[in-house]
């Protein structure tokens, strides 16, 4: 860049209104690097965040640009939550204060990390490590405190089963956006004065450190050979609206389009057929005591199980309902002449906060706030998840909706590892948004750092087989607004990966060291600002 370029960009960075601007253009940026836009310049959002925080006036001026920022990466990243609230037009109220509270409230974190960075007193080339330690560490804290809200963290910018996106295996999903942020912020340096080559140094290790993580992915993909299993799993997308789903009249039909899904004739009779998380409108209590279950029994052949997402209930006194509710998948397996045989069920352990409970529920029932449950209670949290064995396939770890997007949600040694995860979701709350495909890329994640396949079965889209290095089976996928079926040979797992055995310790290291690294003094360098 051109000193006089240099220079103009400067004085921008030191107006007012030059700084918002740039402060949301660079949250901006960052956001569309994610699916659907796979914007990849939009990475230079990441340097250029650091540059306004340098710039910034002192602690509070760093904190409100990095806010500006967040706004904007969670506002474009996470709009399509306002859709969940135009279902039901009771609580179509709340849509605007979803759209705009949440990328509020995540933006802290991206304010709390820029006001560390200017806290910690950054000089020279060194503080790209420093900015992007601070900032991974942010994130993680995003993706943890409060139950935690992972969506979208830098590392899942790459898409997944990309040669980009394989260093996951190593470092999970936050190693990975620990070191694409420092490699696309050393950038940063060349807006800098004082001697060229430090500078320059410092972008030709960023270009090296990209470069290098596409050639370890280019070697882990080339060895990658996807080997399939004799269990064949048939994954049912009905395309229901979820504005549709809820109307009484419509539950016949509902219910017999999963049973015409799940019985339509094939070459070869699946072993499993997965229904999504909430497939039928109404609880398992209510379906099995009625002569439905009998038709779903019809619809399966002898030895055949179904996964099927339900809700239900189980009676508590002392709750005020009189019942606890569950998101649960249970696990059905045709016995022939003796019906069907309730197996394992799996309750959802990490609830979505306003979709499926309610922080301080009193407080907020009384203002007119409730959940979108369509139950009479909140949900009810299950246990730590834990995979579930069933009679005809190998051990799966059910992860319901939004659980797909945690790290660390499966068990990685070998007496406790299961074969697959089983991601059942109802993405049918957002519509054809941004929303469905950016999960569809979170949870394909998971597949990455366990070396699992993961089956993923939605109402409305996207559903799909993702072999073990995170790339959709080919040709096994449905988009949103498709109905059918999806018949599959279930891929056998990689090998356990070094995140599987070592979790975030390696994210920890790499943190310290270039924590440590940071806030090395560069001396008479001349790049002090």
């Amino acid at each position: 860049m051109s000193g006089a370029l240099a220079a103009r960009f400067i004085c921008v960075m030191y107006n007012r209104w030059g700084r918002i601007a740039l402060a949301l253009l660079a949250g901006a940026g960052a956001a569309l690097v994610h699916p659907p836009f796979g914007f990849l310049p939009g990475l230079l959002g990441y340097p250029l965040l650091l540059l306004l925080a340098d710039r910034a006036g002192g602690l509070k001026g760093g904190f409100w640009v990095g806010w500006l920022a967040g706004f904007a990466y969670f506002f474009i990243g996470c709009w399509w939550v306002a859709e969940a609230f135009l279902v039901n037009p009771a609580q179509a109220w709340m849509a605007p204060f979803a759209a705009s509270l949440l990328p509020a409230g995540m933006g802290l974190f991206w304010g709390l990390a820029a006001m560390a960075y200017r806290w910690s007193k950054p000089n020279g080339v060194q503080r790209v490590l420093l900015f992007a330690a601070l900032f991974a560490l942010l994130e993680w804290t995003r993706g943890h405190v409060l139950t935690g809200f992972p969506w979208n963290p830098a590392g899942a910018g790459w898409a997944a089963g990309s040669a980009m996106s394989q260093f996951a295996s190593v470092a999970g999903v936050y190693g990975l956006g620990l070191i694409t942020v420092a490699a696309v912020s050393a950038f940063a340096p060349l807006m800098d004065a004082g001697p060229r080559r430090p500078r320059l140094i410092a972008a030709g290790l960023g270009v090296l450190t990209l470069a290098g993580l596409f050639a370890f992915g280019a070697v882990r993909l080339s060895s990658a050979k996807v080997v399939e299993t004799p269990t064949l799993v048939r994954l049912v997308q009905a395309d229901i609206p979820q504005d549709y789903k809820w109307s009484p009249e419509a539950y016949q039909a509902i219910l017999g389009r999963y049973l015409e899904l799940t019985a339509r004739p094939a070459e070869a009779l699946p072993d499993v057929v997965i229904w999504p998380e909430g497939a039928l409108p109404t609880t398992a209590n209510d379906l099995f005591a009625s002569s439905d279950a009998q038709a779903v029994a019809a619809a399966l052949q002898t030895g055949q199980t179904l996964l099927a997402g339900l809700s239900r209930g189980e009676p508590d006194p002392s709750a005020e309902t009189g019942a606890r509710y569950y998101n649960s998948l249970f696990a059905l397996h045709d016995e022939g002449a003796a019906g069907l045989r309730i197996g394992p069920i799996y309750d959802k352990h990490r609830l979505v906060p306003f979709g499926e409970y309610l922080p301080l529920g009193d407080l907020m029932s009384r203002i007119g706030v409730r959940s979108l449950v369509h139950v009479p209670a909140d949900f009810t949290a299950g246990p730590a998840p834990a995979p579930i064995s069933l009679v005809n396939a190998p051990p799966v770890q059910p992860l319901i909706c939004y659980e797909a997007l945690y790290p660390g949600f499966t068990p990685a040694t070998a007496q406790t590892r299961p074969a697959w995860i089983v991601n059942v979701s109802n993405d049918a709350w957002f519509g054809k948004t941004s929303g469905p495909r950016q999960h569809l890329n979170l949870a394909s994640y998971r597949a990455l750092e366990t070396g699992l396949p993961v089956a993923r079965a939605t109402p409305t889209g996207v559903s799909a087989m993702i072999d073990p290095w995170g790339r959709i089976v080919e040709g096994r996928r449905l988009d949103p607004g498709q109905a059918g079926i999806i018949d599959v040979r279930l891929p056998e797992p990689a090998s356990p990966t070094l995140y599987g055995r070592w979790g975030d310790l390696g994210f920890a290291v790499g943190l310290i060291l270039m924590l440590t690294a940071g806030r090395r003094r560069a001396g008479n360098t001349g790049l002090a600002r």
